[in-house]
């Protein structure tokens, strides 16, 4: 688990899951702790092991990604030895107010709003789809930062732009983000996994201007992985994410606001495994992998 204190380092943010510090002038340390939330609020217990799988498998991708567009990754060995292995030394960069959601299938809030509108984000879609059923194109369905706490609010991609006050830089966001989605299901379905959906967050590197994707990419906090054997549309999936928690966490009798109750042993130990899993279906290798290259072994 990280901490929030970390010697030398001033802390500037703490969320549900990661720490973020100063490292110099123009660069941030970003560690990914192992706690998780349900309903936006953080349960008491860990979940052993998802800190890693988080930064190990942003690396992966950002290490595969960069002919698409350019990332903010510096080092994730030149950290502190206390957060080796869940720790990313990053490029400030100044973000988007907008979170870019691609969805290739219809499924979670999307299929709510298709079930009601139709549309999902004012985008119409084919009458008679089911839940879980594979779009004919992924589709770019923005949403708008809200504060921690608060569920980001989906937009459509008119009110992205006034949000964003510049449509030119929506454009290239939408069509990046489709880029990496492509990228990333086809190598994913090669592996086994359904890539369902995924949520990218961008900035303006400051000194060349240019849109860089930053925070995590494709993990399973930011992404639905759906294992493609046992996949059957008209229904919700099985996932390589926190799903498992959640399921626990809306059947065990709790009202969905602070505190959240702590877990019992199997839903972490099983929801450890999942994330587990997807980072060795993904990747090829077993999570140890990783941890003697960063240097945590």
């Amino acid at each position: 688990m990280s901490s929030a204190t970390l010697e030398g380092h001033r802390l500037l943010a703490s969320g549900k899951v990661r720490e973020i510090y100063e490292s110099g002038d123009d660069r941030l340390l970003l560690v990914a702790s192992d706690r998780i939330s349900t309903y936006d609020v953080v349960h008491p217990t860990p979940i052993p092991s998802k800190g890693q799988v988080l930064t190990a498998l942003s690396v992966f991708w950002f290490e595969r990604t960069q002919q698409i567009v350019p990332n903010h990754l510096v080092s994730y060995t030149d950290v502190p030895d206390e957060v080796r292995g869940r720790a990313l030394l990053v490029d400030k960069l100044d973000m988007f107010p907008v979170e870019c959601v691609v969805r290739g299938y219809i499924t979670g809030s999307g299929w709510k709003d298709y079930q009601e509108t139709g549309a999902v984000c004012g985008i119409d879609l084919p009458t008679g789809l089911r839940e879980s059923d594979q779009l004919p194109e992924p589709i770019f369905t923005p949403e708008k930062k809200v504060n921690i706490g608060d569920h980001d609010e989906n937009i459509d991609f008119d009110r992205a732009a006034e949000v964003l006050g510049d449509r030119g830089a929506l454009e290239e966001l939408r069509r990046v983000s489709i880029d990496l989605y492509k990228f990333a299901a086809d190598h994913a379905r090669q592996r086994g996994i359904i890539l369902a959906d995924t949520k990218f967050e961008f900035g303006r590197d400051s000194e060349s201007g240019r849109i860089v994707v930053g925070d995590e990419v494709l993990t399973p906090d930011s992404s639905r992985f759906w294992p493609a054997d046992g996949y059957a549309p008209g229904r919700s999936q099985p996932s390589f994410d926190k799903q498992y928690v959640r399921d626990w966490a809306s059947g065990s009798g709790w009202d969905k606001t602070p505190p959240a109750p702590a877990l019992p042993d199997d839903v972490t130990e099983r929801t450890g495994a999942l994330y587990r899993e997807a980072y060795q279906r993904i990747t090829g290798e077993p999570l140890e992998a990783w941890l003697e290259r960063s240097g945590a072994a």
